[in-house]
């Protein structure tokens, strides 16, 4: 009924084999993608004599607390389910009304009014900019390229400051090449392709790591002098490049006097138009939040929205809104009342799309020759380059055409399920929906009303939602707020009831214990919306939570919020959920899989319970569920979240749970913190993957070597957190930087650590080829791959009988775990890492090897960085 055909695991392994050998798939899956597939009108009356016979109702309602942008409550409604979806953030209870109620209304048929309305829209306000777009005849501008500047502080002159020069990567690569000659005032540019880039990298830009470099002088240009000249307001921009189609296809030029003489118009215009529109509410005047978790733009002179777009940006968004509010008249003239709202809902939103990708965020794509949006990842981040849309006469065509596709592809999905369930009305399907802004721990809904709560929760300290949705706040608070005054009454979106953990909140406070602050804030509030879920939920009701925080203290949150709230859990389900497109494309080995949680109302306990005592259920346990899930093809990081939610339905169902441990102050015994039960499923699951990759010999390695097979077999990546790498370590009796940094296994890189590859610990004393002896066996392997690496493979074997390693068999285990635990993927028939290419060359000088499939299944990319970010819903 789901939608899911064939066997989807076999599907996936041909998929992986695919890859590896370069093929590509018709069809990666047997049967449509699986949410394309709605519920038929057979198998909707057979849900509902189930749900009939299971709820004593054919239509049970569905509560989705923390809706979001409205997937769970969207799946409800397609099969006919009674369903209320709550949201806090006013952003995402806007798109709910986009993607859930005005859908159901009106089905199909408004698509088209919002591409007609559109195209007015878009023709008016192409007629006000024109001449400040200019094109050569035949010509579409495909982006305008631009890079911030600041004054040499030393001659005094501009500098271009951009991370790179590259236009066009590929086959046919194009650059611009920076001329910065004495006698000139200013920097001028020109397009560099073919023979002339074997003599020019364009990947050495003016700016890396917040330092420039002045192309006058070649000096350094230190940060600190950067961001004060942003906020003094001196930081500028120059147009060095333009992107355009003709009949030849994408071609670049550099900017003619037209094109700098229609900026200097813009200037003059905004010169009149900045103080009335400001007056008259069409641009943002709001300030950007000062106690922001990402100071990013303070630092760098945006102190208000307005600063996030150069003035060309301003007067296009500026147009837009006016022109906008004057088409609502015009629409309600033509005898659309009842549409009339519905078409101004979706035109706003194609009004923020444009803002999104027609900013200063908005950067430039050479290998896709594209502009990438502003908000690719979850935060402010400075570009010091960026690109700029046509705005006369591209992008609101393109933006208004993406949310036309956007809502006819909704109501594909969701049509058929009206016609099924109110043939003779379709719009009813909204008497099924019922969107509230408002916070979750306070729902007017009855007591025990609820049959279902489906639950994706907030990330912890994953996302900051609140502060990234002001940037699309204050354009639609003035291009939508007249149609959703309960959505856009305040100034900005609320950021202090918000279920996140920001330690930023709490730095003026208790700087030093803000992060521990902002953790007891995120669990003190999921526990009051899951006693609130508990409230409204009947006693025989089911309470669902997906959830896929790699954190521990993230499940140690949301596991004691669950618990306090009333809930026992009951299962734990690991569902493969990110699709490999988007993990491939980021190069990192991210997260995969979702756990959904089942939970039930909690029947008090007759008295505490004693965690000594639930100790041995809870190891049973976790070992039990991780050979299941390991059997099941869940593997890496994934496996040891997976032994989670199993772990905590222990402590779940005899809570509360006591230690031994007393209270200092009352001397009561103090009550169990689920991380101490997590500890000790990470542990399970370590001693279980560690016989795995050893092939269930019953094998014992020194504990940094452990480490480093567990290390690569659980985070299949390169680079991991650092706090993740430390908990892994302390499982082990290890600590990071006393046993593993000082020895060169990992570095440490901002919030993360770094593998060494073997290369960079040939030191004495470390992976040596030639010591004799070897404190840790880990050295010793890495010093075979040392000798391979430097003198080929008789260079390795000689080692092995110098050392006397051949003929020891636990040498000979470690090699076989090594095998199995370093990812062997290969990119262009190559293996990406090096350690998997010496392996496989050195396995024939060991007897009995088992060499895996290839290609094992994993993330394609190892050699970039864990994702602990994974998208909602």
């Amino acid at each position: 009924m789901l939608g899911i055909r064939g066997d989807p695991v076999a599907d996936y392994k041909r998929i992986l084999v695919a890859k590896e050998e370069g093929i590509k798939l018709k069809q990666a899956y047997e049967g449509k993608r699986a949410f394309t597939v709605g519920p038929d009108a057979e198998q909707v009356a057979t849900l509902r004599c189930l749900l009939t016979h299971r709820w004593g109702t054919e239509t049970p309602t569905v509560l989705d607390p923390t809706a979001g942008g409205g997937s769970i409550p969207f799946e409800s409604v397609r099969f006919g389910l009674p369903t209320k979806a709550n949201e806090l953030n006013p952003v995402a209870s806007f798109v709910l009304e986009a993607t859930l109620t005005l859908p159901a209304r009106f089905g199909p048929d408004l698509a088209g009014d919002i591409a007609d309305w559109g195209k007015v829209w878009a023709d008016r306000v192409e007629k006000r900019l024109r001449q400040y777009y200019p094109r050569r005849p035949r010509e579409s501008i495909h982006a305008y390229l631009f890079a911030r500047t600041v004054a040499c502080p030393e001659t005094g002159k501009p500098v271009p400051l951009s991370p790179n020069w590259w236009l066009l990567k590929g086959d046919d690569p194009v650059a611009v090449k920076i001329i910065a000659e004495p006698h000139i005032d200013e920097c001028y540019f020109e397009i560099v392709k073919g023979n002339e880039l074997e003599e020019y990298d364009p990947g050495v830009g003016t700016v890396s790591r917040g330092k420039g470099r002045s192309p006058w002088t070649g000096g350094i240009i230190n940060s600190d002098y950067i961001k004060t000249e942003a906020q003094a307001g001196r930081m500028g921009t120059c147009l060095y490049a333009i992107s355009f189609k003709s009949t030849q296809g994408l071609s670049f030029r550099i900017p003619e006097e037209a094109d700098t003489s229609a900026l200097e118009a813009v200037n003059l215009a905004m010169e009149g138009l900045t103080l009335k529109w400001c007056t008259n509410n069409t641009i943002p005047t709001e300030n950007y939040p000062p106690g922001a978790s990402d100071m990013r733009p303070h630092y760098y002179g945006m102190s208000e929205w307005s600063n996030f777009f150069t003035h060309r940006q301003i007067l296009f968004l500026g147009t837009a809104v006016e022109e906008l509010r004057k088409l609502a008249k015009d629409i309600h003239e033509n005898r659309l009342n009842e549409r009339t709202p519905a078409i101004q809902t979706y035109l706003a939103a194609a009004l923020d799309k444009a803002a999104d990708y027609n900013t200063m965020g908005a950067v430039w794509h050479p290998s896709r020759a594209v502009i990438a949006h502003a908000f690719a990842r979850h935060d402010f981040s400075f570009k010091w380059s960026f690109a700029e849309f046509d705005g006369a006469h591209n992008l609101l065509p393109w933006v208004v055409n993406q949310v036309v596709d956007a809502y006819r592809g909704i109501t594909k999905l969701l049509d058929s399920s009206r016609m099924i369930l109110f043939p003779s009305q379709p719009e009813q399907t909204t008497d099924l929906i019922d969107v509230r802004r408002g916070d979750a721990t306070d729902l007017p809904i009855e007591d025990g009303s609820i049959h279902t709560v489906v639950i994706d929760p907030p990330y912890y300290d994953n996302v900051q939602y609140a502060e990234l949705s002001d940037f699309f706040y204050v354009w639609l608070k003035r291009t939508a707020g007249h149609l959703y005054p309960q959505f856009f009454d305040a100034e900005l979106t609320d950021k202090a009831s918000e279920a996140v953990a920001n330690p930023a909140r709490f730095a003026d406070f208790d700087k030093k214990n803000s992060k521990n602050l902002a953790r007891r804030d995120y669990e003190a509030k999921m526990t009051n919306i899951f006693a609130e879920a508990h409230r409204v939920l009947r006693d025989d009701g089911v309470l669902t939570v997906m959830f896929n925080h790699k954190k521990v203290e993230a499940w140690d949150a949301l596991g004691r919020s669950l618990i306090e709230g009333g809930f026992e859990i009951l299962t734990s389900w690991p569902v493969h959920t990110e699709s490999e497109h988007s993990l491939h494309q980021a190069k990192k080995a991210a997260s995969a899989s979702t756990i959904l949680l089942t939970c039930r109302k909690r029947t008090a306990a007759p008295e505490p319970a004693w965690w000594d005592d639930l100790r041995g259920e809870a190891q049973q346990m976790a070992r039990r569920k991780a050979e299941e899930y390991a059997a099941d093809g869940i593997q890496g990081v994934d496996l040891y979240v997976a032994a989670f939610g199993p772990v905590l339905s222990v402590i779940s169902r005899r809570w509360p749970v006591l230690t031994s441990e007393a209270d200092p102050d009352t001397g009561e015994p103090v009550l169990l913190r689920p991380e101490e039960a997590l500890d000790l499923a990470r542990k399970e699951v370590a001693g279980l993957r560690l016989r795995g990759i050893a092939l269930d010999r019953p094998v014992r390695f020194d504990p940094v070597t452990e480490w480093y097979l567990l290390a690569w077999d659980a985070f299949r990546a390169v680079s991991f957190p650092y706090d993740e790498a430390r908990k892994l370590a302390f499982s082990l009796g290890l600590d990071l930087d006393g046993d593993l940094r000082k020895i060169r296994i990992v570095t440490k890189k901002a919030s993360s650590v770094v593998l060494q590859e073997p290369k960079d610990r040939r030191r004495p004393g470390l992976a040596d080829p030639e010591s004799a002896d070897f404190e840790r066996q880990i050295d010793a392997a890495h010093a075979l791959m040392n000798a391979h690496r430097e003198d080929g493979v008789k260079s390795a074997e000689a080692f092995l009988k110098r050392t006397g390693l051949a003929a020891r068999s636990e040498f000979r285990d470690l090699i076989q775990a090594l095998i199995n635990a370093v990812p062997r993927t290969r990119k262009a028939g190559r293996f990406i890492r090096p350690e998997a290419a010496a392996l496989d060359a050195l396995a024939f000088l060991f007897s009995d090897l088992q060499m895996p499939e290839d290609p094992r299944p994993g993330p394609e990319e190892v050699q970039g960085e864990l994702d602990l970010s994974s998208a909602e819903g």
